[in-house]
């Protein structure tokens, strides 16, 4: 949905729902929000809404007749994934939004509220699933201020090298180890070279988190037909918030044709998919780029981009240690940022993404790359915080972090804000982190 497109009154700032926590004002699931996803209902998987702290069966609630047209051709659409519906393009997909905004609004149909009420599960009874088969994840370097802070730790000679302003940079990620939020995150094994030199295999020490937004592709397109810029919204289904784990050590000695081991290892995804039509209200304009930056070429700029290609998206980071929560102890946010943090917008990203002829399909992932900004809290990942390792974070617990330990959980959140409207946001993005397993057959040690 093109981010010029009109407000309806799903957007409407004054409508409420008939459900008391879809109206406080920390939730991230008011009814301006709508984000869908699948839950785990025994052996099946079903797709769902999230409002307030529930969630409504949409495949039963179509089944109960409430649904008619195009908002009963997405519910069937999206069968175990949401796939389907994410093929459809944007027209099913917001009217099915509208009959979700009526069913669930203040002053509605008395006898549709008895109706739907049947449909509610409390979110914190069900088991949510990644909210679509992802193909292929492609995750991106869009953020200045995260590239030169680690190409001044890698001691480049250029640690902003001249490609990152001519094009959105990337690498493509593996989709099988994409897991939804709150699934372990194992500490991996890998090889790395210490400071004297010598190489070492085991389990990784320098475990980081790395704090993004990711765009999930609706309707995709044929190969050899590139995606303009200003049809990229059109291709955008919605947004979830993406925990690129990485293994700092790994990543710097393996990095020749790019990420490898430092980073299949695992990907976090939150289960909400917040649409691109609930986002409409937070549209902005794209990020100015760097004073010495050069003249972007054609066909990665347009004044609607430069108008409208950004989105007002708050981010923060939570880390909680086994200890803190042993103690009641809340968690402690060691990261705020802002989506206007990085220098290319997600519409940019795409049309460079299939500007070959590339071709992109339902349900795959584009991570916007670790959204850190210039302030030091705006810092999105421990690499960052810790100076590389060399300045520890110290913890309200009196605990200290240079890498993640084990007990370790991180969680991403994000919200979206504007003068005069209801703010969204996106549900957590969290993950554990689990001892490495024993090596198989012998202790892990020097190679």
């Amino acid at each position: 949905m093109t981010h010029d497109a009109p407000l309806n009154p799903t957007h409407d700032p004054q409508r409420r729902s008939w459900l008391p926590a879809a109206g406080l004002p920390e939730t991230d699931f008011p009814v301006q929000n709508l984000p869908l996803g699948i839950f785990v209902d025994g052996t099946e998987r079903r797709p769902a809404v999230a409002i307030g702290d529930t969630l409504v069966d949409l495949r039963a609630a179509d089944a109960a007749g409430l649904f008619e047209a195009e908002a009963a051709i997405a519910v069937r659409a999206a069968s175990g994934s949401l796939n389907g519906l994410m093929a459809l393009g944007p027209g099913p997909a917001s009217a099915l939004r509208a009959r979700l905004s009526e069913l669930l609004r203040e002053g509605g149909d008395p006898a549709l509220r008895t109706r739907a009420e049947r449909l509610l599960r409390p979110l914190a009874s069900v088991e949510m699933a990644l909210p679509s088969e992802v193909g292929d994840y492609t995750d991106f370097l869009t953020s200045l201020h995260h590239t030169a802070r680690h190409g001044k730790f890698k001691q480049l000679k250029d640690p902003v090298p001249p490609v990152f302003h001519a094009l959105p940079v990337a690498y493509h990620g593996r989709a099988s180890s994409i897991r939804v939020s709150g699934s372990a995150v194992q500490r991996p094994h890998g090889q790395w070279r210490d400071a004297d030199g010598t190489l070492r295999f085991g389990p990784v020490e320098t475990l980081d988190f790395e704090l993004e937004l990711a765009a999930l592709i609706g309707r995709g397109n044929a190969l050899g037909s590139p995606v303009l810029l200003d049809a990229a919204p059109d291709h955008i289904f919605g947004y979830a918030l993406l925990n690129d784990w990485s293994a700092k050590s790994v990543q710097w000695w393996e990095q020749m044709l790019g990420p490898f081991l430092g980073k299949s290892f695992m990907t976090t995804l939150s289960p909400w998919v917040v649409t691109s039509e609930a986002l409409l209200p937070f549209v902005a304009a794209a990020p100015l780029r760097a004073p010495d930056a050069p003249p972007l070429l054609p066909h990665l700029d347009s004044a609607h981009n430069r108008a409208a290609g950004g989105l007002d998206i708050a981010l923060e980071a939570w880390l909680s240690t086994a200890r803190m929560r042993d103690a009641g102890q809340p968690a402690q946010r060691i990261s705020a940022t802002h989506l206007a943090n990085l220098s290319w917008t997600f519409g940019q990203m795409l049309a460079h993404h299939s500007s070959n002829g590339c071709n992109l399909r339902p349900g795959d992932v584009l991570g916007s790359g670790t959204v850190s900004g210039a302030a030091d809290d705006s810092r999105a990942c421990l690499t960052e915080i810790t100076s590389a390792g060399r300045d520890a974070l110290t913890l309200a617990s009196g605990e200290s972090r240079l890498w993640l330990h084990d007990g370790d959980e991180i969680e991403l959140r994000a919200r979206a804000s504007a003068a005069g409207r209801v703010s969204i946001g996106f549900g957590p993005c969290s993950g554990r982190i689990t001892a490495a397993i024993a090596w198989p057959g012998n202790e892990a040690g020097r190679a």
